[in-house]
């Protein structure tokens, strides 16, 4: 069961400012794209789509707010709307994901689903921690986190 190793793989590919990553080609397509100097924000809107050779995301927005060093000082990166995120492998769905590179957290929160060959695992929050590789589903007020698992 790869549940577990799901969301630091992807979201570590995906989010992350490593420098070995940096010369990874990452093509950012939307409608729109703005860049508020005065805010350090990137502001992609509209069926943007993230595309890096192991991963690909989804999301209606994707805002990356960047430090004094410029845009590869990334201090957060948020996508909102209908996010989805995808390996060969594997997929993880939500209503918005924000990761910190300071603190190594991502979150994804609204509905998130993640599913593999293994089965689906359903919450209303991903709290993935990249420094330790621990991954943590919970449920939202009064739910459950519930997973369906298929033996192999």
């Amino acid at each position: 069961m790869t549940f577990i190793r799901f969301a630091p793989i992807v979201l570590a590919l995906a989010f992350t400012t490593v420098p070995a990553l940096a010369q990874t080609p990452v093509q950012i397509t939307a409608d729109t794209f703005v860049v508020e100097e005065t805010s350090n924000q990137a502001v992609f809107t509209g069926n943007v789509v993230v595309k890096h050779p192991t991963v690909n995301v989804w999301a209606d927005k994707v805002v990356a707010t960047y430090g004094e060093g410029g845009t590869s000082d990334i201090e957060t990166f948020e996508a909102t709307g209908n996010v989805k995120l995808e390996t060969d492998e594997q997929t993880a769905t939500g209503e918005k994901a924000v990761f910190t590179p300071a603190d190594q957290l991502l979150r994804l929160t609204g509905n998130v689903q993640v599913t593999n060959s293994g089965g689906t695992v359903n919450a209303a929050e991903l709290v993935v921690n990249l420094e330790t590789n621990v991954s943590t589903f919970t449920a939202g007020q009064g739910g459950r986190v519930t997973g369906v698992f298929t033996s192999q």
